[in-house]
């Protein structure tokens, strides 16, 4: 990839990165808001934040502000949400607030995304590790951009 093409895949990178993070507001949890989209030929496919199953009450931590056991991670969302469309995330990037956790890892594998650019920074890195043994390219950006900076 040439340096310009390069430019404009991390504008694209923080832009898309910047979209997971405003999708993560619709998160109910206290404790961490985690947004997550798909994104295939310049195209959002899927979203996902966390939180806990269709019909469940919205309310991730339980009374000591532990996270219930049955919340569903960002990733996790948006890839059963787009393999419930006509949509296909073989090939794609998903683009995350936070690292991916292993369980998270394993799922991103098997829907066959290619590329997994994060934010922030998960306590355990065994995810990342998983993703970078099975040849996925794993691009961590830190900064916040503003959306119209060009």
């Amino acid at each position: 990839m040439n340096i310009a093409a390069t430019e404009k895949q991390y504008l694209l990178d923080q832009r898309y990165l910047a979209m997971a993070r405003i999708w993560s507001q619709n998160s109910y949890c206290k404790r961490r808001q985690v947004g997550a989209i798909i994104v295939k030929n310049k195209m959002i496919i899927s979203d996902g934040y966390n939180g806990t199953p269709s019909g469940f009450e919205n309310e991730c931590e339980d009374c000591q502000d532990k996270t219930k056991p049955y919340v569903l991670h960002a990733e996790a969302n948006a890839i059963t949400k787009v393999a419930r469309s006509n949509n296909s995330s073989d090939g794609a990037t998903l683009y995350v607030t936070a690292s991916p956790c292993i369980e998270c890892a394993k799922l991103i594998i098997q829907a066959g995304i290619r590329r997994v650019v994060f934010s922030e920074k998960y306590h355990q890195e065994d995810g990342i590790r998983l993703l970078k043994r099975a040849s996925i390219d794993v691009v961590h950006i830190e900064e916040e951009i503003t959306i119209n900076s060009k």
